[in-house]
């Protein structure tokens, strides 16, 4: 363990850009935790990070921007899912320092094209927006999958003149010209501003549960727990991926990262806790447990989730709890990554599977 300070005066020795409104509040959830009733559940609301709608991708991008800006680079290319909410922070914060971006936006079988949701944020944020219909059933995470359809957009830009920055999806797996767990680092900063919270309050963090994709996300809050508070459980639920797989993205990023900060220390799969249970028929698909987790949120505390990410990890949370995974008391964060421009998108779906 370290200090607070000790970590803080290490992140900021990295190349950062200020992108997002930090702190973001940490708020009790009283009417759900009634519902629930064995576990005490508040909300880290990391939608509320305030660039283009919010999202935990802001606290990535903020590091991911520095090391941009250091190379002195023109454009930024990056690759994800047709409503992807890192492209759209993507497209934003290029646009904070005056910069291009380009954006290639894979299409799945069964997602909502539309001109609607985060699409319609990155035509109006001025991306370069590439659709390709990808049929194939290969992961979008890994760079080796979609070098097909990116390889070639870097060639173009480069072909221009432009110096381009090839920026992985989701800022998390090393790959393309990110070769440092940037976006991790931006999820370290997420813990401790989460752990001063709680000991503002007197709080003891038992839990944090999160919607995982890319893994970033978890690598940085687990490295977070690891230095500050080891007692607690960093519970990611899989919107995509096998828990075998993302389990292994998650210990590769978060020893990088400690590696990074200094830290003898590291991670084994062991200490990763991610389930896969509440995937249903794949990324972005929506479920009737998605939508009753959407508006029982909405119903009981006013607050809007998503429904490829924070929903599906809701509706977990709350199977969870009714399976007792927690214990009687336990104390749950639960963040909330943002998302919410892929709520209109998914409008029909979600009104067909609302209660009347």
């Amino acid at each position: 363990m370290i200090s607070p300070a000790d970590l803080l005066t290490r992140l900021d020795a990295f190349p950062s850009v200020s992108l997002a409104h930090l702190p973001t509040p940490l708020e009790e959830l009283p009417r759900l935790s009634a519902r629930l009733g064995s576990v005490s559940v508040s909300l880290k609301r990391d939608d509320q990070t305030g660039l283009a709608f919010g999202g935990n991708k802001a606290r990535k991008l903020e590091f991911i921007m520095g090391d941009v800006r250091t190379r002195g680079v023109d454009s930024v290319v990056t690759w994800a899912g047709i409503q992807s909410n890192w492209c759209r922070q993507v497209a934003a914060a290029t646009a904070r320092v005056g910069l291009r971006s380009v954006l290639v936006l894979l299409k799945k079988p069964g997602m909502p094209i539309g001109e609607d949701g985060n699409l319609l944020l990155d035509r109006i944020l001025d991306a370069d927006v590439r659709v390709v219909e990808a049929t194939e059933s290969r992961s979008f995470l890994e760079l080796e999958n979609v070098r097909e359809y990116v390889d070639p957009v870097v060639e173009e830009e480069r072909s221009t003149g432009r110096t381009a920055y090839l920026a992985p999806v989701g800022g998390s797996l090393m790959e393309g010209d990110m070769t440092r767990p940037l976006g991790a680092l931006g999820y370290v900063r997420g813990f401790l501003e989460l752990f001063q919270q709680a000991r503002e309050r007197g709080v003891t963090l038992d839990s944090v549960v999160l919607a995982t994709g890319s893994a970033g996300t978890q690598a940085g809050l687990l490295v977070g727990a690891r230095l500050l508070s080891p007692a607690t459980r960093i519970v990611g639920i899989s919107v995509a991926a096998p828990a075998v797989d993302v389990a292994r993205y998650v210990t590769t990023i978060a020893n990088a990262t400690l590696s990074e900060l200094g830290e003898g220390t590291s991670v084994t799969e062991g200490d990763v806790v991610v389930l896969d249970q509440y995937i249903g028929e794949g990324y972005g698909v929506m479920n009737q447990g998605v939508t009753d987790a959407l508006g029982l949120m909405a119903r009981e505390e006013g607050v809007l989730l998503d429904p490829v990410y924070t929903g599906k990890a809701m509706a977990g949370l709350m199977d969870l709890v009714g399976k007792g995974y927690f214990r009687d008391g336990e104390k749950v964060v639960f963040l909330h990554t943002g998302g919410t421009p892929a709520l209109f998108p998914y409008r029909d779906q979600i009104l067909d599977m609302l209660p009347a």
